[in-house]
């Protein structure tokens, strides 16, 4: 029987073998490796393997998020301007740049055979919904934060698939800052102050109303009524201009 099967393993050897998978997935062809060959490499048994990480795909995860946490300590450390708009902008660009930095990873990070949304994926949409309710808050989107997260964390993430997938077509980074523009147009109010506006559209000002009571933890109101004033203000702010 393996020593690794019978004792507890240091913290050192996951450590060692996460390191060794991280390098495996980079120089891979196509981002794929067998645990097989990690155990190999790490000079480990499978016991050991799965004892941390459960299943290849608990040990692929673990990578995703190792390496991307990289590129989140970055976020932590710029930490928010009183620009919530243009952190969304360098937020677009700087996860671009980080996919065209690793494209293994970051194929590996959006696969559909990763049934678990790794960690870092969920804190860096946080992120972002972050940035838009401080935008909302000044009046600054045209529609609900979640909402706008998600349309922008999709395009965000299927320009970086394109550019990192299909090099051949997708040769211009260009293509990146115009779908980004042309998103936060259709998203964003026009950049001018909220007390320049006066005449703020309807949603608008729903979706800032919105913001501001979350901020101030429902303003006064009971939880039921905060919830439901939310989902009134939400359904304003959404709405399609034709409903």
């Amino acid at each position: 029987m393996p020593l690794d099967s019978v004792r507890p393993v240091s913290t050192s050897t996951r450590t060692r073998i996460l390191e060794v998978a991280a390098t495996l997935v980079r120089e891979s062809p196509d981002g794929d490796i067998s645990t097989r060959a990690v155990c190999e490499a790490a000079k480990v048994g499978a016991p050991a393997l799965y004892r941390h990480f459960g299943d290849k795909e608990g040990l692929l995860s673990a990578v995703v998020d190792h390496g991307f946490e990289k590129y989140l300590a970055t976020k932590r450390e710029r930490g928010e301007t009183t620009d919530p708009v243009e952190d969304l902008r360098r937020g677009w660009d700087s996860h671009v740049a980080f996919a065209l930095d690793n494209r293994n990873l970051y194929r590996l990070m959006n696969s559909p055979a990763m049934r678990t949304p790794p960690a870092a994926a969920l804190e860096s949409h946080r992120i972002l919904t972050g940035d838009l309710e401080r935008a909302a808050a000044q009046g600054r989107i045209r529609i609900a934060p979640e909402l706008a997260a998600q349309m922008i964390m999709s395009a965000n993430v299927g320009v970086a698939l394109m550019l990192v997938s299909r090099p051949a077509t997708f040769d211009d980074i260009e293509v990146s800052r115009r779908v980004r523009d042309a998103l936060h147009a259709t998203v964003l109010t026009p950049d001018v102050s909220p007390s320049a506006q006066p005449d703020a559209e309807v949603p608008t000002a729903a979706a800032r109303l919105s913001a501001l009571l979350r901020q101030e933890h429902g303003a006064g109101l009971s939880t039921a009524e905060a919830a439901l004033m939310k989902e009134w203000l939400d359904r304003v702010a959404n709405a399609r201009p034709d409903t």
